[in-house]
């Protein structure tokens, strides 16, 4: 990652260095999600500062916070807005995320504050918001700031549940199991069912089991794909629907479609790139 420091004067530049040298260190070690790093680089009289829950936090705090906040799936990443820059002993961060849902997409911006001393994070000041790209920033805030902080939430670990969440449905298809349910999920993920519900009806804009359901039909859909002249009512059974009627509901949700309908389209198309 790029770090560039501001001109400062010569008495400056060593401090600059110096704080440049353990952000880094600090931002890796997150990346990573090396807790036991992140916890080494904390200075015995840090204070954690997150605006957004209205938090202090201190040394004996912080691996329990740092370890939810954490990416617990290989891959997320943060994607930062502009370049971390250093002025002497503080480091300046933005960054954003985005999580696509029914209801839009969220974008979760947050920017924090570092600042060091003796080579250790002595002081964070984090600063974050959760908006809805299609209103305006206020209405957006002031929608889920209240509910978000009840829960124990911010932006970030909201961003890292969504894809803890979906990484989860896509590996291990726990929706193949017709009585799955949200207590399962939140057994699995390590989440409440209330935190969970809250991503699912605010970010996904769907209930549980409107979600699981389209996770379903996804299953169906690439089975058919592969599989043109297997039994659709088999199909989705085996897929976890309990009912038939769900199951054609959802269907024709989603395609427009009745399943007839749809594998006599798809069969046709099929044909022609054969061709």
């Amino acid at each position: 990652m790029d770090i560039s420091p501001y001109l400062f004067p010569p008495e400056d530049l060593a401090q600059t260095e110096s704080t440049r040298t353990t952000v880094l260190r600090y931002h890796l070690a997150w990346k990573a999600r090396d807790i036991e790093a992140v916890m080494a680089l904390y200075h015995p009289d840090v204070t954690y500062e997150d605006y957004y829950q209205n938090r202090i936090l201190h040394l004996p705090d912080l691996r329990e916070y740092a370890l939810q906040l954490m990416p617990s799936v290989p891959g997320t990443s943060l994607v930062h807005d502009d370049r971390i820059r250093v002025d002497g002993d503080t480091a300046f961060i933005q960054y954003r995320i985005c999580v696509a849902g029914d209801k839009g997409l969220f974008a979760l911006r947050s920017s924090e504050a570092i600042t060091v001393k003796a080579e250790k994070i002595w002081r964070v000041r984090e600063y974050a918001t959760l908006v809805h790209e299609n209103h305006p920033p206020q209405t957006a805030d002031q929608q889920t700031r209240q509910p978000l902080a009840r829960l124990g939430l911010n932006p970030r670990l909201l961003a890292f549940m969504a894809q803890t969440v979906e990484d989860y449905l896509s590996k291990q298809q726990p929706y193949l199991d017709p009585e799955f349910r949200l207590q399962t999920l939140a057994d699995a993920t390590g989440y409440t069912r209330n935190q969970l519900s809250y991503l699912l009806n605010q970010v996904f804009g769907q209930t549980f089991y409107q979600y699981v359901n389209q996770a379903r039909l996804r299953h169906v859909l690439d089975l058919l794909a592969t599989l043109p002249t297997a039994s659709i009512d088999r199909l989705a059974f085996d897929a976890g629907f309990r009912s038939l009627s769900v199951f054609y509901t959802c269907f024709r949700k989603h395609t427009g479609q009745t399943p007839t309908a749809w594998m006599q389209q798809y069969s046709v198309r099929t044909r022609k790139e054969d061709k």
